[in-house]
């Protein structure tokens, strides 16, 4: 009788440590996402102290509050979908308004717009299949680039796809709402208005009821950048980790 308990005993032990294992494991592959501007770093922003850490202009680190050194990230221009994996870099100290630093290779190869940065930052694994994919597709454009004919091209195709490409590249109207949280019910959402109210004094957020079970406490519609980042600016105080600007 003794030893059936004992074994119940080990067995539970057992089973109690693979639950904390496999809870680490959870909290660790966690993704985080965030949706907001960059900032391109340049020397100036560390000789006003805006920024307070250097980032080599061929780096593909970057800045980023909320991740710790070495995490490995996916940045992807919204605007055109563009994707880069990178690394996070050592603490730093920026302007709140920005989701990261990048360095200028990041911000060229992403081709980022100047007045209009809007980026991912993204958590990957280190068994993401994003870096499968990424073999694949250069694999894949090697081969087309090997069969596709060098004939037949000529100066007016090349000045007629440019036009296209200039349609396409056409800019959407800038239109962005600055989204505090998501809630699973209306009551915890207004109770979030509420907080704002008093504790900041601002009266212009939002309720949106994006589905039965999700309502979301939210800033805007913003048409131009200096309006949103004042707005931004001006709810800082709260203090969350998460907020996130979202193109409409």
């Amino acid at each position: 009788m003794n030893y059936k308990i004992l074994i119940l005993f080990f067995l539970f032990l057992y089973s109690c440590t693979t639950n904390q294992i496999n809870n680490k494991q959870i909290i660790e592959t966690k993704i985080y996402s965030n949706k907001g501007f960059t900032l391109v770093y340049k020397e100036d922003l560390k000789k006003k102290k805006l920024v307070d850490h250097n980032i080599d202009e061929r780096s593909l680190i970057i800045f980023q509050k909320n991740l710790k050194k070495d995490t490995k990230v996916k940045v992807t221009n919204l605007l055109n979908n563009k994707s880069i994996l990178v690394s996070v870099g050592v603490k730093s100290n920026y302007p709140n308004f920005f989701n990261s630093v990048v360095s200028k290779r990041i911000f060229e190869e992403l081709g980022l717009d100047e007045v209009e940065p809007y980026v991912q930052i993204k958590t990957i694994s280190e068994n993401s299949t994003f870096l499968a994919k990424k073999a694949k597709m250069y694999d894949e454009e090697k081969q087309v680039a090997e069969k596709a004919p060098v004939d037949g091209i000529s100066i007016n195709d090349l000045s007629l796809n440019k036009k296209k490409n200039k349609k396409k590249q056409k800019k959407d109207k800038f239109n962005y709402i600055i989204k505090i949280a998501d809630f699973y019910y209306e009551n915890t959402a207004i109770l979030m208005q509420n907080r704002i109210k008093e504790e900041l004094n601002l009266k212009n957020s939002k309720i949106s009821k994006i589905s039965n079970t999700n309502y979301r406490v939210y800033f805007g519609p913003f048409k131009d950048l200096k309006s949103l980042k004042n707005v931004y600016d001006d709810i800082t105080p709260l203090n969350f980790e998460n907020i996130e600007i979202i193109k409409l």
